[in-house]
């Protein structure tokens, strides 16, 4: 089976020193040396796979006392987009899951809107940064105006056991976006992300079952995560169903403007992204933005996003479609939603 990569999220892991390790930073009073320095420290840790650092920055501008203007919103004329003001804040909706689903995707579509305001790289704080404590977590944050949404995606968390209740204690009003995707596509996706990473991987027969023939080894991660409906019922003990909106991934690539629309309404916006915002990239084989006013290109993710999928073969593919069935037949109970995968 061959083909495009699709709409696979996933930043890489971002990586920090222990607490109590490393050398303070010394910031330094050039601001495009400030620049230079943060980027180089989050190239650095993206390549080791600990907790992002903290970036030091002036104090805040108190925000105003009352809900600012439409003609105050970022990115509107007067206010340059880099403005200290507005307040960090605990993220009100998160992108959990899935990895390889469409999570980088949806989070750059959603960052066109004015009201939202997101972390561009996955914090990772509720899997593995979380002895970091939550003032750490806030000050990852990007500032936000009264009115703004605060939103961070970290693909991880809806496999991770412990995620949900420390989710729930940062606040029970947490809404959660999970986008999905047929499992088998995904996992092949997954395994060719690895692949891309480790060329002298085994084949993904090999991986996909015991001893490359036996049943189905859901000790692989990239089989693992594909079983949506055990994920949910660990989540389900925190957060009731109304919490989470469970976005298609293959529609995200077919009609990307109806999958958008279905999140902002699920955040309380505007319809602000509409099917204006995006044409579809043949060579990729998923849809791109099209060129803000004033810039010389059109967006399209990374070289990473679309790339193409190994061959494996039918007889593979169909016997995890079939290992698949019951699991994802009990995920559309649960959610309310076919998603067509059978």
């Amino acid at each position: 089976m061959a083909g495009s990569g699709g709409l696979g999220g996933g930043a890489g892991d971002l990586q920090g020193a222990g607490p109590g390790q490393g050398t303070a930073l010394r910031v330094p009073r050039s601001p495009l040396a400030l620049v230079a320095l943060l980027l180089g420290a989050y190239c650095l840790f993206a390549l080791t796979g600990r907790c992002p650092p903290v970036a030091r920055t002036p104090a805040p501008v108190p925000a105003p006392t009352e809900p600012p203007h439409a003609s105050h919103r970022l990115g509107a004329p007067g206010l340059p987009v880099a403005s200290d003001l507005g307040r960090r804040r605990f993220p009100q909706a998160l992108i959990v899951g899935v990895k390889k689903g469409g999570t980088r995707a949806l989070l750059e579509f959603l960052r066109l809107h004015p009201d939202v305001r997101a972390l561009g790289s996955e914090p990772h704080f509720f899997d593995r940064c979380y002895d970091r404590g939550l003032a750490w977590y806030r000050d990852l944050m990007p500032r936000t105006l009264d009115g703004q949404i605060t939103m961070e995606k970290t693909p991880s968390y809806f496999v991770t056991q412990e995620a949900p209740r420390r989710i729930h204690g940062m606040s029970p009003d947490t809404k959660l976006i999970v986008v999905v995707r047929n499992p088998v596509t995904r996992a092949i996706s997954d395994y060719a992300q690895t692949l891309s990473k480790t060329p002298g991987l085994p084949s993904f027969r090999a991986l996909a079952f015991r001893h490359g023939l036996g049943p189905v080894d859901t000790a692989w991660s990239a089989v693992r995560i594909g079983l949506y409906a055990q994920h949910l019922d660990n989540w389900l003990r925190y957060f009731p169903l109304s919490h989470f909106l469970f976005v298609s991934g293959e529609r995200l690539v077919t009609d990307p403007a109806g999958e958008v629309g279905r999140v902002q309404d699920f955040l309380g916006l505007k319809r602000v992204v509409t099917d204006k915002h995006f044409y579809f990239n043949a060579t990729k084989g998923f849809p791109c933005l099209k060129k803000a006013q004033g810039s010389g290109r059109p967006r399209c993710l990374g070289k990473s996003k679309g790339r193409p999928h190994p061959r494996v073969p039918e007889a593979v593919v169909q016997r995890l479609q079939d290992f698949y069935r019951p699991f994802n037949r009990k995920f559309y109970q649960m959610t309310g939603q076919d998603f067509g995968w059978d």
